[in-house]
C-alpha cells in the first residue's frame, strides 16, 4: 500500500510503502475493539442515594390514619421531594477487556483501510522553530487535508509541537506508541511522520515475532 509523502510546505516528494500488511479483521471485529476502548474510558463513578442513604429522620410523618391524609412512614420515601431514588446509577466498572491479537489485528486493517481511501500522509518530518499555534497552522493550510479534522502523530515529544498544536481548532496530536484505533477511525485525515510510521510498524512487528518465539518453544 502506496501513501504520499510531503514536507511541511505542502510540496510531494513521492510514495512510500505503508508496509502494513492487512490482517484480513473483519468489520465486527474493528467495531468491537472500538466498543471496547470506549468502555474502558468511562468512568462509571455516577452515584444516587437509596432511601436508606438520603438525610433525613426515621419518624413517622403522622399517625397511620383519621388525619384525612395518605398514610406515609417516611419523610425519604422516593415519592417525596428530596427522598430516594429508585433504581439510580450506583458506582460500577464498565471496562470489556479484548485479546491483544485481536486489537492488533483490528489496528492493522483500520489503519490499511485507511491509506486505501487516501486519509493518511506522511511527512517527512515535523519541527516547528517555535511554540506558535501559527507556525503549526501554516503547516496544516498547505496540506491537502480538505477541511477534515486532523490528526499528527509524532515519533518523539517536542514541546514547540505540542504547545502549538493545543490551541489548533481541528487539530489534535498523539504519539505512535499511544495511537490507538479509536483515534485512526475518528479523524479524517492521519498524519504520520516518517519516525511515527517506523514506530507504529515496529509496533505491530514486535507483536508478531513474540509470537513467533512462543511457538519456537
Amino acid at each position: 500500500m502506496k501513501v504520499k509523502i510531503y514536507d511541511i510546505h505542502g510540496k510531494t516528494h513521492g510514495d512510500t510503502d505503508l508496509k502494513i500488511q492487512s490482517s484480513g479483521a473483519s468489520s465486527q471485529l474493528i467495531q468491537d475493539a472500538v466498543v471496547t476502548y470506549r468502555a474502558n474510558q468511562r468512568q462509571g463513578n455516577a452515584s444516587t442515594k437509596t432511601r436508606g442513604e438520603v438525610a433525613g429522620s426515621g419518624k413517622k410523618p403522622w399517625r397511620q390514619k383519621g388525619t384525612g391524609r395518605a398514610r406515609s412512614g417516611s419523610i425519604r420515601s422516593p415519592i417525596w421531594r428530596h427522598g430516594g431514588v429508585v433504581f439510580g446509577p450506583k458506582p460500577r466498572d464498565y471496562s470489556k477487556s479484548m485479546p491483544k491479537k485481536m486489537k492488533r489485528s483490528a489496528l492493522q486493517n483500520a489503519l490499511v483501510q485507511r491509506a486505501e481511501a487516501g486519509d493518511v500522509i506522511v511527512l517527512k518530518e515535523l519541527k516547528l522553530s517555535s511554540p506558535k499555534t501559527r507556525e503549526l497552522a501554516a503547516i496544516v493550510e498547505k496540506l491537502p487535508l480538505d477541511g477534515c479534522r486532523t490528526l499528527f502523530v509524532y515519533a518523539q515529544p517536542d514541546k514547540n509541537l505540542l504547545l502549538a498544536g493545543r490551541n489548533l481548532p481541528r487539530v489534535d496530536l498523539v504519539s505512535a506508541e499511544s495511537l490507538n484505533i479509536y483515534q485512526v477511525l475518528m479523524f479524517g485525515k492521519l498524519i504520520f511522520t516518517e519516525d511515527a510510521l517506523e514506530k507504529v510498524r515496529a509496533r505491530l512487528e514486535e507483536k508478531k515475532e513474540s509470537k513467533k518465539k512462543g511457538e519456537d518453544k
